[in-house]
């Protein structure tokens, strides 16, 4: 008879590794035991690439038919800012008046946890008509250049199917229950960089000035007005992050000046499309520039339907919640994961997330673990 694995315990274990993004300590070890203690088996994926830290990775499968369920989502953590202004040892895992404490709290151990139970759960009650896998990385608070990525390639290159995956991000702002995310905006930041020549201040007619260059290309991209939002996706915006020129000096005209933003973008919108665009907003001022742009992420959506209906119906009948469908919020590791099959976000309550006494009440977590386990037997019966 296979032990149901305790989401709390779990959880608390999961903490207790001091997982800083790139580093493991144990993390894994600790979920694999669990896993291949209900009958997963698990496989251990380690990536490496120049200039990034070389990442530890999980995947594990129960079953070995269709539709196979996936779970996705990190060991990793942030790091703890000022240990000393934590009221706890931010790796103890206490327990407080029912409120469960630690760094990964709620982004994301305790839901691994709470997925570990409802899993195991599934496998007890024979409810399992096709496969249940996690997709666990160590990369998504770091680049994520050797996590989930590399991990969707080698499941690609061995075979390993996913028809639909739930991602266990917190998604809810207050309270369990209130969003599912089925989509993301997109992100993508530049550095732009306008080239004069430099000279003495008091003779301008002998140098060429970059700064009135860029102030006119930074007003043109600061003030227009990119869409008005879809059905699924707020407005897109674009937001300066920096502005310099490395000039501490009052009477020396610049040979350059930088700046750097960062949009967030609907559906309407890819990241091509916008670079074409800010080259044509650089072009129209004129002069010599360049622009570095990165994009770290494109829009999507799932639309909804049955995997998100679902979902929705089980947030209600356990929390008595009705959950709003959502893409608001920054990037996740669903980006990638939306190139393989219908993706879906939940998770626990984002309040405490990457702040100093991080933290979850322990009641949520149980509910949380109930919410999967639901899922999974709604997901497997409407399978036959």
């Amino acid at each position: 008879m296979i032990a149901i694995v305790d989401a709390v315990e779990l959880s608390q274990d999961l903490i207790r590794c001091p997982s800083i993004t790139p580093a493991d300590a144990g993390a894994l070890d600790v979920l694999q035991a669990a896993l291949e203690g209900i009958g997963f088996v698990c496989h251990r994926l380690k990536f490496s690439a120049t200039d990034t830290p070389d990442i530890d990775n999980l995947y594990a499968r129960f079953g070995d038919t269709a539709p196979n369920f996936c779970f996705a989502g990190h060991t990793d953590v942030v790091p703890l800012g000022n240990p000393d202004s934590w009221s706890v040892d931010p790796f103890g895992a206490e327990i407080t008046d029912g409120v469960l404490y630690g760094r990964g709290a709620t982004d994301m151990k305790c839901a691994v946890g709470a997925f570990v139970d409802a899993a195991s759960r599934a496998i007890t009650a024979g409810t399992v008509k096709g496969s249940i896998s996690l997709l666990i990385t160590g990369d998504e608070e770091g680049p994520s250049i050797n996590g989930t990525t590399k991990v969707l390639d080698w499941m690609a290159e061995n075979g390993e199917v996913i028809d639909v995956c739930l991602v266990g991000e917190p998604t809810n702002p207050l309270k369990l229950g209130e969003m599912i995310k089925i989509g993301r905006r997109g992100s993508m930041t530049g550095a732009l960089t306008v080239t004069g020549v430099q000279g003495h201040t008091a003779y301008p007619h002998l140098a060429d000035n970059p700064l009135p260059r860029l102030i006119a290309i930074l007003d043109a991209l600061a003030n227009t007005k990119l869409d008005d939002g879809t059905d699924h996706f707020q407005p897109s915006n674009l937001q300066l992050t920096t502005i310099d020129t490395g000039n501490p000096a009052t009477n020396v005209i610049p040979a350059k000046a930088t700046a750097g933003f960062n949009i967030r973008f609907n559906d309407i919108h890819t990241g091509s499309s916008l670079t074409e665009w800010l080259h044509e907003q650089c072009a129209a001022v004129g002069g010599q520039y360049d622009l570095d742009i990165k994009i770290s992420g494109e829009a999507f959506l799932t639309p909804p339907g049955d995997f998100s209906a679902l979902i929705s119906r089980v947030v209600k009948e356990v929390t008595g919640v009705e959950p709003e469908l959502s893409t608001s919020g920054g990037t996740s590791d669903a980006r990638f994961i939306k190139d393989y099959c219908p993706v879906a976000e939940f998770g626990l309550v984002g309040q405490t997330m990457h702040k100093v006494d991080e933290r979850i009440a322990v009641s949520d977590i149980r509910a949380l673990a109930d919410i999967y386990a639901a899922i999974l037997d709604g997901y497997f019966t409407a399978r036959g």
